[in-house]
């Protein structure tokens, strides 16, 4: 595991130095959905400390205890919403990045400003116009920002799983655009296969579970098509 880590680490600073990108500008993200809490332990070992799940339940019972020992992790939402979990994933993640769709953003709006406080929100956008994948069309984004505005919501970035026949550059050059165009400064792109590409395009952020943890022969959260529940 520390090798692993210690390579993917030496490669992200590699890929950003050949952006000329200061070594700061993009985060690791562990993608741990599915993996144990031992897994996870190892990693907090190693110093990760930014952590990617799929669902609010598994990174409740997950974390609930690593967190007592370490309250510095920083746990990210990559996977859908459903409007009945929001309360439970307000109080549980540090950032949500799938914000997709006005009913969520109603929510969301209306439970962070009964707190007084909200996560980092990231729009998810379905750049590949996938139907069995979440994620707002492109030509719904500037709507859907506007709607978030309403309800009192600050975007900070956006996020996109590129469709796995398509060549990812394609999809992170026109997420990059789309940031740009509605000034929003960061970006969640990059998965195992392609982190170094996305951080070419600008990714502030880069989603590595298979490469971290190891193939589990099964789907990894955030390397995959994600379907709303």
């Amino acid at each position: 595991m520390t090798n692993n880590r210690t390579q993917i680490v030496a490669q992200i600073l590699a890929a950003l130095s050949s952006a000329a990108r200061p070594s700061a500008a993009a985060e690791l993200l562990a993608v741990s959905k599915g993996q144990t809490a031992e897994a996870v332990a190892d990693l907090l070992a190693e110093g990760q400390r930014a952590f990617g799940e799929n669902r609010v339940q598994e990174a409740e019972t997950k974390f609930s205890t690593l967190r007592q020992n370490h309250p510095d992790i920083r746990l990210h939402l990559i996977g859908p919403l459903q409007t009945n979990k929001v309360k439970a994933a307000l109080d549980l993640f540090d950032v949500i990045e799938t914000v997709d769709r006005p009913s969520l953003v109603e929510a969301l709006g209306k439970e962070c400003a009964k707190r007084g406080r909200q996560p980092g929100l990231f729009i998810q956008v379905n750049t590949g116009a996938e139907a069995q994948k979440s994620g707002v069309l492109p030509a719904d984004l500037p709507s859907l920002l506007a709607h978030c505005a309403e309800a009192g919501l600050r975007i900070s970035g956006l996020m996109c799983i590129p469709p796995l026949e398509d060549e990812s550059c394609l999809h992170f050059a026109f997420l990059a655009e789309l940031a740009k165009r509605h000034d929003l400064g960061k970006l969640s792109m990059g998965m195992s296969h392609d982190f170094g590409m996305a951080l070419r395009y600008g990714s502030t952020e880069v989603r590595i579970g298979t490469a971290l943890f190891g193939s589990r022969g099964q789907t990894q959260s955030g390397d995959r098509d994600a379907v709303r529940l």
